[in-house]
């Protein structure tokens, strides 16, 4: 499917045009500003919007000739949602490991078992490329489903150069044929593999000596991400292989401090990473540098929910003056869910965000987590015009109606590309 923009497309009368309207994340209370137009319209041309205002304003005869108009009367408009934590790419499920989690395993018992990543990396070793993308564009439709114009995808189910490139080249053949955007991350440091048991500096120099180059010569990704964690890769390991990767040109992502407060969030304030993901376990410490440092809070309650985990301080941090994300985190093992709606609930009602703090997370601060706040996560003038129309009367049903998905139309591009019948 094409990527570029259609001709002229006009919406009108929206009951509220909620814009985020911004070009950079927003902090702290700044959150709270959506930048509603009540009876608002959003004018596109070519892909682009170039025109935001009220319905009375922008539009009148001579805009509405010779284009597609759609009448939101009742409805709440938003800029499409940006997933900017994904595992999108890998084989085979783990339904087996949620039923012995839920007989009382840990996610790392799980892992030291046998499980867990390990399980993901031998079913994807083994799926063809082909089949990878058969059912990866499957999943982008169905996050598509639930208003997700732009996902990252990150790799980290093959721990060997092969599949990890197989996974980088599954997420670009994706980006080109599917009309939501793919963000490619390398993390093959996710985990040890089993011919690495006991040699985890060894695997870090294998990482950046025979793959990081690769990926980076190929243009597979954008960043490189880490798993920063006791049992995992340590401060020193996390450090090293970020250091590399930044000195090539990645940008940088960290799983920090999720299990225990290792410093993880420290770190990525220290290497100026985009963003920390997860954080559960961040020091005040820790977090006031990546405040200071600019790195976003990337939050994901679907994993704490799915493991029983304290959720992370969404209130501290925003009150701290923090830029703070929301993302699904999907994933064979520890969030097997695309679902916004269940993220938004989440949200509000566990971590103490207000509705609009949480669609600034899934929009603005999302796009700014993958570096793209100029360019998508608003109702702005230049931007992609990623339009989402939900089928309530504001934004806050989005949190009040719970868990239920209320996505009417996804445009993308300027392209009605998803409509519920």
């Amino acid at each position: 499917m094409t990527k570029s923009g259609a001709g002229r497309l006009i919406i009108k009368n929206a009951a509220e045009l909620v814009t985020c309207s911004g070009f950079a994340a927003k902090r702290g209370a700044e959150m709270n500003q959506l930048h509603i137009i009540k009876d608002g319209a959003v004018i596109m041309e070519k892909g682009v919007i170039t025109a935001v205002g009220t319905t009375a304003d922008i539009v009148g005869p001579a805009e509405e000739k010779n284009c597609t108009i759609i009448d939101a009367s009742g409805k709440t408009v938003l800029p499409g949602f940006v997933d900017s934590h994904t595992h999108l790419v890998f084989g085979g499920n783990r339904s087996e490991e949620f039923t012995w989690r839920l007989a009382g395993e840990s996610y790392m018992s799980i892992m030291q078992r046998g499980g867990g990543i390990a399980s993901s990396v031998k079913a994807t070793r083994a799926d063809s490329e082909h089949h990878l993308i058969e059912i990866c564009a499957q999943r982008l439709d169905s996050m598509l489903e639930f208003g997700v114009t732009t996902v990252e995808a990150k790799s980290g189910y093959g721990l060997d150069l092969g599949t990890e490139l197989k996974q980088l080249r599954v997420m670009m053949e994706l980006n080109r044929i599917h009309p939501v955007d793919v963000v490619p991350t390398f993390m093959g440091a996710h985990a040890l593999p089993e011919e690495y048991k006991g040699k985890k500096d060894d695997y870090i120099d294998y990482i950046i000596n025979s793959v990081l180059p690769k990926v980076v010569f190929g243009k597979l990704a954008e960043y490189c991400d880490i798993f920063c964690e006791q049992g995992v890769f340590s401060i020193t390991q996390s450090r090293k292989l970020l250091s590399m990767a930044k000195s090539l040109g990645l940008k940088l992502k960290i799983h920090a401090d999720e299990i225990i407060s290792l410093g993880g969030a420290g770190l990525a304030a220290e290497l100026g990473a985009v963003s920390a993901d997860h954080l559960l376990m961040a020091s005040d410490q820790d977090l006031i540098a990546m405040k200071d440092s600019g790195v976003i809070a990337t939050l994901l309650p679907g994993t704490a929910f799915s493991l029983k985990e304290p959720y992370a301080r969404a209130r501290f941090m925003i009150d701290q003056g923090m830029a703070v994300a929301l993302a699904t985190d999907f994933n064979p093992g520890s969030c097997y869910t695309e679902s916004i709606p269940l993220i938004i609930a989440l949200a509000t009602l566990q971590m103490g965000m207000s509705p609009a703090e949480v669609i600034t997370g899934l929009t603005i601060n999302g796009a700014a987590a993958l570096n793209r706040a100029d360019r998508i996560g608003s109702i702005d003038v230049g931007k992609a015009a990623d339009i989402v129309i939900h089928n309530c009367p504001s934004h806050t049903f989005l949190a009040y109606h719970m868990a239920i998905n209320n996505v009417e139309k996804v445009i993308k591009n300027g392209r009605v590309i998803k409509i519920k019948v």
